[in-house]
């Protein structure tokens, strides 16, 4: 028999899953394309896990038991203790993670105009897994929770204070990402961790977080996952006065500004072209250079400011999936920088990249989410 913990992350046509002892990783992989023609790649620690025949991927509970189907192959008498959930927003009252309840559940689905993209999804992983597993404890873990005790000037807007106390605040994202990276920094920089380091977390989604000895103080995103770098579709920063010009010249209403912000915008937007960066870093098109180039613009003033937060920068860490894999934009954000303390060594291409007499030390770290959830898990049920 196979005791485990099983790690989701739920999107809008997606599910990723990861199957956990303890640290060590029994099974990793996605199901991609529910409710159409999905696709799923489950790999074992050391093989491909083959895909169920006539397997259903029309819901994120269909998807969830054809990927059942295949573990329990793998993993003959497979118990499943736990499951840890990634849920975007756990608004201001989820500061650590939380077995979830009807109460909780009923919570985390009035914080969905918050995340709008991403917290109903989340939820139907949860409802899914509670169908598949009704004996295991459901954790919920929120990319929220690490940035709830950054000061108060870094987590409010300029509002009347009833908006605040209504939750209209700077929630930050990618907590589950920064834990991670603070945690890894602590084992294997203990020195850097404890001073002021500055993440990049680069990917379809970005932004960037501030830390003082581990501790998130000020991050690139707000209220929502819109606001700081241009994302794969996300426009980032922009002045309120556009969307007030979008409503009353342009005539547009929530739903059409909603998706020109989520869904049009970005690096798609800039560019015409794509939202990946691995297609626009191969194109010869100007406007996938310009696109380029305003990504790298945006994350350079971010560092300024972030580094203003922080008084000072000891450390800056690349991660996520632009920021592990591509030394072009890793340059381009450090090229310029050299005002700051930063000093690339061009020929590393990962762990430290900066060179030995730069006063601000670069370190790309890949970054585990799935590795955060399961801890989670495994410290609320109480085994090691």
């Amino acid at each position: 028999m196979t005791t485990a913990i099983l790690t989701l992350n739920a999107g809008s046509s997606s599910l990723k899953l990861g199957l956990f002892d303890g640290d060590r990783v029994l099974a990793s992989g996605l199901v991609d394309r529910i409710g159409g023609d999905g696709v799923m790649r489950l790999n074992g620690a050391n093989n491909a896990l083959p895909q169920p025949t006539d397997a259903d991927f029309s819901s994120h509970q269909a998807a969830l038991t054809a990927a059942l189907i295949t573990l329990d192959a793998a993993f003959p008498g497979l118990t499943i203790t736990a499951v840890g959930h990634r849920v975007v927003h756990g608004g201001p009252d989820f500061t650590a993670p939380a077995v979830v309840t009807p109460t909780v559940l009923a919570k985390l689905e009035g914080y969905a105009p918050f995340a709008p993209l991403h917290q109903s999804h989340n939820l139907a992983g949860i409802r899914a897994a509670i169908t598949a597993f009704p004996q295991a404890v459901q954790v919920a873990c929120f990319d929220t929770a690490f940035h709830r005790n950054q000061p108060w000037e870094n987590d409010t807007y300029a509002l009347p204070r009833s908006y605040y106390d209504k939750g209209v605040r700077r929630y930050g994202f990618h907590g589950l990402s920064y834990q991670f990276i603070a945690g890894e920094l602590a084992r294997t920089h203990p020195d850097l961790a404890a001073g002021r380091v500055i993440v990049a977390h680069l990917g379809n989604g970005a932004s960037m977080c501030a830390m003082q000895g581990g501790r998130g103080i000020a991050s690139t995103m707000g209220f929502s996952a819109l606001d700081g770098l241009a994302m794969g579709t996300r426009v980032g920063q922009i002045d309120p006065g556009v969307l007030l010009y979008l409503m009353e010249q342009e005539g547009m209403g929530a739903a059409a500004i909603s998706d020109l912000l989520y869904r049009q915008s970005g690096l798609l937007g800039l560019s015409g072209i794509s939202n990946d960066m691995r297609g626009l870093e191969a194109s010869d098109d100007p406007q996938a250079a310009q696109a380029i180039g305003y990504f790298c613009a945006r994350i350079q003033r971010e560092i300024g400011s972030l580094a203003a937060a922080l008084g000072g920068l000891d450390a800056l860490v690349f991660t996520g999936g632009i920021g592990e894999n591509s030394a072009r934009i890793r340059a381009q954000v450090c090229d310029g920088m050299r005002w700051i303390g930063i000093a690339l060594d061009a020929s590393q291409r990962d762990g430290v990249i900066s060179t030995k007499d730069s006063p601000v030390i670069v370190i790309v770290i890949a970054t585990n989410e799935e590795q955060v959830i399961a801890r989670a898990c495994a410290l609320t049920i109480g085994t090691p």
